[in-house]
């Protein structure tokens, strides 16, 4: 069956206008709250968002939708989406709802689904939601004595706190850390600036102010020039910047050079060898990851298993494998011993408990492999994927021959954003940067 609203993380779009309407919310509600009503409990759904302008409209459409269907709604406003996923759970709710369209700039927005264990919904249970959606459901709506109701959860930001505190050992781990963080003015601008207070380090919080708008501009993990900028001004140890949910992390040293999730998932999983936590011997990776990290993890005795692109699909390869850790270059880490999803701020305390019990500057620690020479490039079209074209694939087959056992190519469509991704990666920097400039051009040929 054809999608039509959910792609690789949920449903996401420019907000009020295509798929990501009012309407479109209100119809999630419906069939969602459908899908999961199972037998006579009172039925419970936990909805949080970032700091997005859309948010406004997009929380009061699903809400209607939940309690039109039986459902009472939790809402706990700006929260980290691994915080919903969480409450979730907690909440024993039936179902969790993150309204963010993530590292993504203002004017877009999305809806994320967690079922009730805090996992993000299968394809198939997708699938059965848009089936849903397609039909009409006031035959279905519950009556009027049984209708939901929609509450706010006033302790979600504390609850959420103490959980992340207590994913590291001991009360004031992090004293003698200068730390900035970048919260991307999004979802996580309270809360993780008080988790590293709480934890001892003297925190310096930058993307902290948001204003409906300013999500993701400028700063996050999207751009941690920025946050380098700002470990320089201040003359602190380390940085960490999350995105506009914070599921995804980047670190930058005390000379502001950028560690992504390679190099971070590398460091935690040596460091949970060396505890005897870390499980299967292997660590989950998507196909982005780079073949440096791969060669490393093999001299440390550690595989490397490959997943989809999507911490969807890192996580069922995790839960196929046995791994407890797992992520993508990008900075989504899952650690599943902690949480069913991506959550910048746990993976953040295992790198700075690391950096805390070494005593040595992050520069030394956390570059822990070179990378092969990689490069992305994005090519925006219109319309339908080039990607069929006749001489996109030329193109790509030619690249594919220079490439035979020197490297490797990752051509993909996006699932969250109107692109096509042009990766190659190779020992030879110079074979790469050419690759990716002839297939670009003729994918931004066809477009």
């Amino acid at each position: 069956m054809t999608r039509r609203y959910f792609g690789t993380d949920g449903i996401r779009g420019t907000a009020n206008s295509g798929a990501m309407t009012a309407e479109t919310a209100l119809k999630v509600g419906l069939a969602a709250g459908k899908r999961f009503l199972r037998g006579g409990h009172r039925h419970r759904v936990v909805i949080g968002k970032d700091t997005r302008l859309s948010g406004y409209m997009f929380e009061p459409a699903l809400t209607a939708g939940f309690v039109a269907m039986g459902m009472d709604a939790v809402l706990v406003g700006p929260m980290p989406t691994p915080a919903v996923a969480m409450l979730t759970r907690s909440l024993r709710a039936d179902l969790g709802v993150m309204i963010s369209a993530s590292h993504n700039p203002f004017q877009d927005n999305g809806i994320k689904l967690f079922g009730p264990d805090g996992y993000k919904l299968s394809d198939e249970a997708e699938l059965e939601i848009e089936a849903l959606m397609e039909r009409d459901l006031r035959a279905e709506l519950a009556r009027p004595d049984r209708l939901g109701r929609a509450q706010r959860l006033d302790d979600a930001e504390g609850r959420y706190i103490e959980f992340v505190k207590a994913t590291i050992p001991g009360d004031r781990v992090l004293d003698g850390l200068k730390i900035v963080v970048d919260c991307a003015n999004g979802a996580a601008y309270k809360v993780a600036p008080k988790v590293l207070y709480e934890l001892g380090a003297e925190v310096v919080p930058v993307g902290v102010a948001p204003d409906g708008f300013n999500i993701n501009r400028g700063c996050g993990s999207t751009h941690p020039e920025f946050l380098s900028e700002q470990v320089a001004i201040h003359g602190a140890q380390i940085g960490i910047a999350l995105d506009g949910d914070a599921d995804r992390l980047i670190v930058v040293d005390e000379k502001g050079a950028v560690l992504d999730g390679d190099q971070l998932m590398a460091v935690i999983a040596a460091s949970w060898r060396r505890q005897g936590k870390l499980r299967s011997g292997a660590i989950v990776t998507t196909v982005m990851s780079n073949m440096g990290l791969e060669r490393h993890l093999a001299g440390l005795g550690l595989a490397l298993h490959r997943s989809a692109v999507g911490d969807r699909y890192v996580v069922e390869k995790m839960r196929e494998s046995g791994c407890n850790l797992g992520g993508e270059q990008s900075g989504h880490i899952i650690l599943t011993d902690h949480s069913t999803t991506g959550d910048g701020l746990i993976a953040a305390l295992q790198i700075l408990a690391v950096l805390a019990a070494e005593g040595r500057p992050a520069s030394q620690l956390l570059r822990v492999f070179t990378p092969f020479p990689q490069k992305l490039h994005n090519v925006r079209y219109t319309g339908e994927s080039p990607l069929a074209k006749a001489p996109v694939k030329a193109a790509i087959a030619d690249a594919e021959k220079r490439l035979a056992g020197r490297g490797r190519l990752l051509i993909r469509k996006s699932g969250t954003e109107p692109l096509i991704r042009v990766m190659a990666e190779a020992e030879d920097p110079g074979l790469v940067e050419a690759v990716v400039r002839e297939i670009a051009a003729v994918v931004e040929k066809a477009a």
